[in-house]
């Protein structure tokens, strides 16, 4: 069965309305049908024959997507006015949003006890020259959202502010929040400091609705636990 004979227009030559990267930006790639979607694709046509033209032409000859994305670079090839350039183009295309169906997110770290907290940041914080502070952000099950460094300080000290802790807390609707910095000297034995520290940052969790769930120490193999201690 031979291809109908059809009129291709170039797509500049379309009313704005009817062209296909015009219409993906106004109406969203979900109002465009399969042709336009592979044109936009295609980018380019060929003499006489616009990208939606070739988009066409492709899809008659495989039917549908499905079976445009199972072919190989030779029978795409084979389309008059694919090279091998666009038949690499539709193929990678396709291998991409294969990989994307495929694609399953690494579980995300769970913090059960401040064990779990000097498991997942020992190794890297002990190799910190300076104090480097560190916060946690959780969902409401206590998974690890994301990590955030807050402050890198002097050798003795980290500036931090509630401020700073929060701001991410409350952009990412995030349910709680664990802090953690090291000491270089490799004792965490809490300073004063430390402990002022604590106290604003949990009352300013309060005020927010955010809960600060520990403030975590890491020294030289150990660690100290506000919350196990009773502290927070």
């Amino acid at each position: 069965m031979s291809e109908p004979a059809k009129q291709y227009f170039k797509i500049k030559e379309l009313p704005v309305h009817e062209r296909p990267r015009e219409r993906l930006e106004k109406l969203g790639a979900e109002a465009l049908s399969d042709a336009e979607l592979l044109a936009i694709l295609l980018r380019t046509g060929i003499p006489g024959v616009s990208a939606l033209g070739l988009a066409n032409r492709v899809l008659f000859k495989f039917g549908d997507l499905k079976s445009v994305a199972g072919a190989s670079l030779e029978q795409l090839c084979e389309i008059d006015g694919i090279g091998r350039a666009k038949a690499i183009q539709i193929k990678a295309a396709f291998d991409i949003a294969k990989r994307l169906s495929e694609f399953k997110p690494q579980e995300k770290p769970v913090v059960r006890s401040s064990r779990d907290v000097f498991a997942l940041l020992a190794d890297e914080m002990r190799m910190q020259e300076k104090e480097c502070f560190k916060a946690l952000y959780l969902d409401v099950k206590n998974h690890v959202k994301k990590v955030e460094t807050i402050s890198v300080g002097t050798l003795n000290a980290s500036l931090v502010h509630p401020r700073e802790v929060f701001k991410s807390a409350v952009r990412d609707n995030c349910a709680a929040v664990i802090i953690v910095h090291n000491h270089p000297t490799g004792d965490p034995t809490p300073s004063a400091h430390d402990t002022e520290t604590t106290k604003r940052i949990k009352a300013a969790g309060k005020v927010l609705g955010i809960e600060l769930l520990d403030h975590i120490i890491i020294g030289e193999g150990r660690y100290f636990s506000f919350k196990d201690k009773d502290l927070i």
